[in-house]
């Protein structure tokens, strides 16, 4: 199966230079569901540029029969970010100009939408296909008017010329998996919405946060939020109705470097789910996925300036009052350098670690999921 491959200009340089994304486009035979995959949306974290690309070999392989609806994978969905250097490391976290979080701007369509009461009450009864289609013609006549504000001759900033574009992709899609993966250093996890945890177990991940409280300008959030609003008012008027759409952020391994066994974890569960909703074939495998609030993540941070060591590494379990790391603490008082033993507050296992292990006071060093 061969894919339609498609350039999107994303971004004029005032050199002149254009920075694009590419969309790889499968179409199976027969009509279908629509995924939505993309990675490096921050710009240090690159993993899911290695995932995408083995997804390709892997649907290339395939006859067109073997795929029910379409897949469209975009890699390196942010060449702004990812181009961004600070002496040998990558940032790319956030905009440069203005500072803003490149995962934090995305459009929530609930939250300028007006009478959803009213557009619920209108939809009482009718099949669940028809609303779906109802909704998301609504939630496009909205998108229009993004469209007129960016060709306005006043326009509008980068953070939303730039995510009309990359929005606009997947608007009408089933599922949308957006792969990330820590800053610093991580164990492999997801993210996902307590009203979708029944699909968890089919991305074969051991653990999963769950998105208890979220405000909707992540790109998954965006993209899922007005959907559950519109389940939870239909629910309120009596009728229970859950749309056959999910997003999901995998978290796999660390910033900057391309862990072969994230690697190989992240395509293993995209496949399996994909299997899952019908879309690929294959065996369709599930796990016990540990769940956890994301406020159990407990974070550390230095009490003074100094040196990391002896800090536990990841995945390892830890008990309450256990050391966690040692500070190698300095100063200019004329004595010998101090060693601080930090212990931790609860039980749990090493979620995240910082890359730099020279920090100043108040930096961040370790996570621990209480679980």
């Amino acid at each position: 199966m061969i894919p339609q491959i498609s350039t999107i200009d994303l971004l004029k340089l005032a050199s002149g230079d254009v920075l694009s994304l590419q969309i790889y486009k499968f179409q199976g035979n027969f009509p279908g569901k629509k995924a939505y995959i993309q990675a490096n949306l921050h710009g240090a974290e690159i993993v899911g540029n290695a995932v995408i690309q083995q997804l390709i070999e892997y649907l290339t392989a395939l006859d067109a029969d073997q795929l029910e609806g379409e897949i469209w994978l975009v890699p390196v969905c942010n060449p702004l970010g990812v181009n961004q250097r600070s002496h040998f490391f990558s940032t790319g976290r956030f905009n440069s100009y203005d500072g803003k979080n490149w995962n934090r701007i995305f459009w929530d369509y609930e939250k300028e939408a007006v009478g959803l009461t009213e557009f619920a009450q209108s939809q009482l009864n009718k099949p669940v296909a028809e609303i779906r289609r109802n909704y998301l013609e609504t939630i496009k006549q909205a998108w229009t008017a993004e469209l007129e504000c960016i060709n306005s001759p006043r326009s509008v900033p980068l953070s939303r010329q730039y995510r009309y574009q990359l929005q606009s992709l997947c608007l009408d899609a089933n599922y949308v998996i957006d792969i990330h993966s820590s800053s610093n250093q991580a164990i492999d996890y997801t993210f996902g919405f307590r009203e979708r945890i029944e699909s968890i177990k089919y991305l074969l991940l051991d653990y999963g946060v769950l998105m208890d409280q979220y405000d909707g300008d992540a790109f998954d959030e965006a993209f899922l939020k007005p959907w559950l609003a519109l389940e939870q008012e239909l629910a309120n008027l009596g009728q229970k109705v859950q749309f056959d759409l999910e997003a999901w952020t995998l978290e796999l391994g660390g910033g900057m470097i391309i862990n072969p066994d994230s690697v190989a974890r992240g395509l293993r569960g995209i496949k399996n789910y994909l299997a899952y909703k019908q879309m690929l074939p294959g065996v369709i495998h599930t796990t016990k996925t540990t769940l956890v609030s994301k406020q159990n993540i407990n974070s550390y941070y230095a009490p003074t300036g100094g040196m990391i060591q002896s800090r536990l590494p990841l995945a390892t379990r830890v008990k309450s009052g256990e050391q966690i790391y040692q500070l190698l603490s300095f100063n200019k008082q004329g004595t010998t350098p101090e060693i601080i033993n930090v212990h931790a507050e609860t039980s749990g296992i090493v979620f995240d670690i910082s890359t730099n292990q020279c920090v100043n006071q108040g930096e961040y060093v370790i996570d621990i999921l209480d679980c």
